[in-house]
């Protein structure tokens, strides 16, 4: 039984616009500035962890900052849209047998109500949430014990270096896709199992 988990945010929904509107928005009150689509560009080639670091946030503003964002996300849900081409591979994978789930740092209830909209619920044998931005390494720990999974049969799918970070913490394989946050650059530097650059790929 192969187990393939996805990151959400930039992997299986384009919410790069979303979470860099609703960061803007909070710079002032957690005090950091707000990023210019230049920035971003140029955020795209760093790690998680520079990013942070060049943001200026102090790291014990991060949970409060994270919890912020995960409840203002709400307002945004019913705009987002599925990566193109995503859905397709998804069916892919259930018609051939693969057991997809959602293994996400934002609020569960957010990416159910993304699903609901989207007809995606019969897609994803679990949704499984946990509010850690480097936390991800834990939380693969924490669904592969819960749910007695071999991880010599999971793979994990996602767009940032600390996803392929997790990945390799926990001994499982990676594959990154370059058509979220990180560029493929950054992607490649971390070593990756796989990058892919398509979804039907």
């Amino acid at each position: 039984m192969t187990v393939i988990i996805f990151d959400f945010d930039g992997t299986l929904a384009d919410t790069l616009d979303a979470i860099v509107s609703i960061t803007n928005r909070l710079s002032g009150e957690f005090g950091y500035q707000p990023a210019s689509p230049e920035d971003v560009i140029q955020l795209k080639n760093l790690s998680s962890r520079k990013v942070i670091q060049q943001s200026g946030l102090p790291l014990w503003k991060l949970p409060f900052l994270l919890k912020r964002v995960r409840s203002e996300f709400n307002n945004h849900i019913n705009e987002l849209k599925p990566v193109p081409g995503i859905k397709e591979v998804l069916l892919e994978l259930k018609k051939r047998g693969y057991h997809p789930g959602i293994l996400t740092s934002n609020d569960r209830k957010n990416v159910q109500l993304f699903t609901k909209n989207h007809d995606w619920e019969h897609l994803f044998d679990f949704i499984h949430s946990e509010m850690n931005l480097f936390g991800k390494g834990r939380a693969i720990e924490h669904l592969l014990s819960k749910s007695k999974l071999d991880r010599q049969e999971v793979i994990y799918v996602g767009d940032e270096t600390r996803d392929i970070e997790a990945a390799k913490r926990t001994k499982i394989r990676a594959i990154a896709v370059s058509w979220g946050f990180n560029s493929p650059e950054v992607l490649a530097a971390h070593n990756p199992d796989f990058l892919i650059h398509q979804p039907e790929n």
